[in-house]
């Protein structure tokens, strides 16, 4: 970049040239951007972009959903603790009352990864690497929400949303000088912890980590560690929301995300953070996935998942990458789009899904929801999480089975009939203004649904 300006400025700094010039810096730095979002994970595809989804479900609100102001962590810098760029993490609290004054539920946001010095250099200049660019107030809804009638079991709770600048899930711990790229996830969770733990949380007689995508992933991570924080009268349980994370292989026969992950592992320095349990017979990328720690995961655990996780097949089932003829452009667009034996790949995914959990779901003290939706996360709105038309299996939706297994009132292993059977789903369609059934998409293929 440097010489590109002495040539403008110099004898041959034309018009013309200097035009060119910009031109061409324009270029590549647009190249750079449009790589580097999708480096990021595509995991924007969470429950804070409303966008993608389709709105057509009617849900109804008593009142305008609450605004929560940003509160930074003041003393973190001193512990190394900063998001990418080096600015202070945050989080949003709104205080619990009555019934729920002792009672705190942590989310953790999702945000996807870096796993490249470029991607994280790009990330450190968003919401998801820097706390300058993070929204001063953010809706709470769902699982978040201050209302009875859209949140039965936690409306009255201590609810914070811990906000999401590392790119690994919370579990990095590392620097890079040349970048000035603070890569402090794990140390962001502690410093939180600690300062939520001051603001009263040491005084919960009940404790809930949850969190969506990479922040569903987060809260496997550190599910025993947040165990950890509080005496053993206190009921601690986590909840991970569409972060199950399959290491499986794609459209073209390789293992993408795996790659994804590998890079996010060993640039961010993710494997000092993880379960040894884990890393003493595997290798570290392989400990980034769920599947090859919820076993070992002492503190009981509830896994919420669709098992058509929109989020995987557009980045890691059938990424672009791996289709370079564009056959599954318009399936991973919209599943209506998908023909017979693209459903039946999906399939597939699906029932690697359910044997992954297998030994999960044999404990009493976990939980399991997994619908056949093509979906990713479901806790954050309102209309999957508690509403008059919100998913189902069997007679119970999302917020009713969470709260029976937080709150011990009935065992819940929820496995969804295989796709197209459940008519409940909220699927995600991209960039279309109508939602598509799974009873049409059914027709569609010949097959019954029930």
């Amino acid at each position: 970049m440097r010489a590109m300006a002495e040539v403008v400025n110099g004898s041959e700094g034309s018009a013309a040239l200097k035009m060119k010039m910009r031109l061409l810096v324009w270029a590549l730095w647009l190249l750079g951007l449009v790589s580097s979002k999708w480096i990021d994970g595509f995991e924007d595809l969470n429950v804070t972009e409303q966008h993608f989804y389709d709105q057509s479900y009617g849900v109804s609100y008593a009142s305008k959903p609450l605004l929560v102001g940003l509160t930074l962590i003041n003393g973190a810098a001193a512990k190394g603790a900063v998001c990418l760029d080096g600015t202070l993490p945050g989080y949003h609290l709104h205080r619990g009352y009555g019934s729920g004054a002792n009672s705190w539920l942590i989310q953790l946001e999702g945000g996807g990864w870096c796993d490249s010095i470029r991607s994280c250099v790009y990330r450190k200049n968003t919401r998801h690497g820097s706390s300058t660019y993070m929204e001063r107030q953010i809706q709470f809804s769902g699982i978040l929400s201050n209302k009875a009638e859209e949140n039965p079991d936690f409306f009255n709770w201590n609810r914070v949303k811990l906000r999401y600048c590392d790119g690994a899930s919370f579990s990095g711990d590392r620097q890079y000088k040349a970048g000035k790229l603070y890569l402090r996830g794990q140390r962001i969770w502690l410093a939180a912890m600690e300062d939520l733990m001051s603001k009263g949380m040491r005084y919960a007689t009940q404790a809930l980590l949850s969190g969506c995508s990479a922040g569903g992933l987060a809260s496997i991570l550190h599910c025993d560690e947040f165990r950890g924080l509080f005496p053993w009268t206190t009921k601690v349980k986590c909840l991970s929301d569409g972060g199950l994370f399959l290491d499986t292989i794609d459209v073209s026969g390789r293992r993408t995300l795996r790659s994804m992950f590998r890079g996010v592992v060993w640039l961010q320095g993710v494997q000092k953070s993880l379960p040894r349990s884990c890393t003493n017979h595997l290798n570290p990328t392989l400990c980034f996935f769920p599947q090859h720690l919820i076993a070992d995961i002492k503190t009981p655990l509830f896994l919420l998942n669709a098992a058509y996780d929109m989020w995987q097949i557009q980045a890691s089932l059938a990424p672009p990458s791996a289709d370079p003829h564009g056959h599954w452009h318009a399936c991973r667009k919209n599943y209506a789009h998908c023909t017979l034996s693209q459903i039946q790949f999906f399939q597939g995914f699906r029932n690697q899904m359910l044997n992954a959990v297998k030994g999960f779901s044999s404990s009493n003290k976990n939980g399991l929801f997994i619908n056949s939706c093509f979906a990713h996360c479901q806790t954050e709105r309102q209309d999957t999480w508690f509403a008059q038309k919100s998913p189902h299996i069997g007679n119970k939706g999302v917020a009713e089975s969470v709260g029976n297994w937080y709150f011990d009132r009935a065992d819940i292993k929820a496995v969804d009939c295989p796709f197209p059977c459940d008519k409940t789903c909220h699927n995600l369609v991209f960039n279309q203004g109508h939602n598509v059934t799974n009873t049409q998409i059914g027709e569609k293929l010949g097959v019954e649904s029930s």
